[in-house]
């Protein structure tokens, strides 16, 4: 080990879920700590769906975050039938609000008010595509009859290609992708699209998950995939190319509901994201491209600054201890843990 030390620009999360109330106070500030600007998801209940409560909404993770932090909270509105022309005219310089999220309705969390139509939305596709805003898109299909390991690669061929085809400088965030078909139809298609990936997606497989028991804190949406994907999922992010940044993702639940008879997806990664990247990076042999993946090349996506403070993470020869859960009041929350001794932590 000859570097022992690791700079970069404060980094970006552009796909977390903060949730509401104590949970938010709780899980925002390993966020505002870690990250210099956040993109916020909107799957509320009831979810973001209109200015007015992105605004509330807004205002309440702005009251979350001690006045000493300089952190950016971007908000996403939920695609909707509150959706219209008029309101995305008025986001297309917007303040805080970024995206507009897609969600198949019945892929993830609180996705019960998502899209079963697709095309009933090509309006307003239309209209994002002249105001230039940016569509989000969990990228699954939810018919039950679709093996759930193929659900991203049949939702690119039967749903994607067509908007992408119809809306060819229409921005898009396919986001949190998690297969080889995945990286290689971001990387074939123009600048109008790139895409989001994990932490956990990076670190490990859907043997974790599955293999000798079921581990139901790795269960998440998209699901875990193959050791052949995570390694091509490596191979991007650790590339430089501009179509692929950090999203992590990381979403919260209380472990009775991770534990539950049908427990929830998500896992809450945000308290150790940052310092497994650096890990994977350095162990990759490619720690000159973790600025770009985690700091430059999602900022330039959103229209975003790519300056700023820097921070710095050292490698410590002794694995570090790290916190499991985070207690709110009577619940707890697990904290992601793939079994991997982490020896980079940040500088205070």
């Amino acid at each position: 080990m000859t570097r022992k030390n690791v700079e970069i620009i404060k980094p970006d999360d552009w796909h977390v879920h903060l949730r509401e109330d104590a949970i938010m106070k709780h899980v925002l500030p390993y966020t505002y700590k870690n990250f210099k600007r956040a993109l916020v998801m909107p799957n509320l209940n009831p979810p973001i769906t209109t200015l007015k409560k992105a605004t509330s909404y807004y205002e309440a993770i702005c009251r979350n975050i001690p006045i000493e932090i300089k952190f950016h909270p971007l908000l996403t509105l939920y695609l909707s039938e509150e959706i219209s022309t008029t309101l995305l005219s008025a986001l297309s310089d917007h303040k805080f609000i970024k995206a507009i999220k897609m969600y198949p309705r019945g892929a993830t969390t609180n996705s019960e008010l998502g899209v079963s139509n697709f095309r009933s939305y090509y309006r307003i596709f239309e209209a994002m595509e002249k105001y230039g805003l940016v569509l989000c898109i969990h990228g699954e299909v939810t018919d039950e009859n679709i093996d759930v390991f193929d659900r991203e690669k049949v939702f690119i061929d039967t749903v994607l290609l067509d908007i992408l085809k119809s809306f060819p400088n229409l921005k898009v965030v396919l986001e949190h992708i998690t297969t080889k078909e995945a990286v290689e139809f971001v990387s074939s298609q123009n600048e109008s699209l790139a895409a989001s990936i994990t932490l956990h997606h990076l670190l490990i497989n859907r043997n974790k998950l599955l293999s000798e028991k079921i581990r139901p804190h790795f269960f998440c949406a998209p699901i875990l995939k193959s050791e052949i994907d995570r390694k091509v999922l490596v191979e991007a992010a650790t590339s430089g190319i501009s179509k692929f940044f950090l999203g992590t993702d990381s979403a919260p639940h209380f472990i009775k509901d991770k534990l539950s008879p049908c427990g929830c997806a998500g896992i809450f990664t945000s308290p150790v994201t940052m310092e497994y990247l650096v890990q994977l990076f350095y162990n990759e042999g490619k720690i000159d491209m973790l600025e770009k993946f985690a700091s430059i090349n999602g900022a330039l996506f959103y229209g975003e600054p790519t300056v700023g403070e820097k921070v710095k993470y050292r490698y410590r020869n002794i694995p570090m201890k790290r916190l499991k859960n985070i207690q709110i009041e009577n619940e707890e929350i697990s904290i992601f843990d793939p079994s991997i001794d982490l020896h980079w932590e940040r500088e205070k």
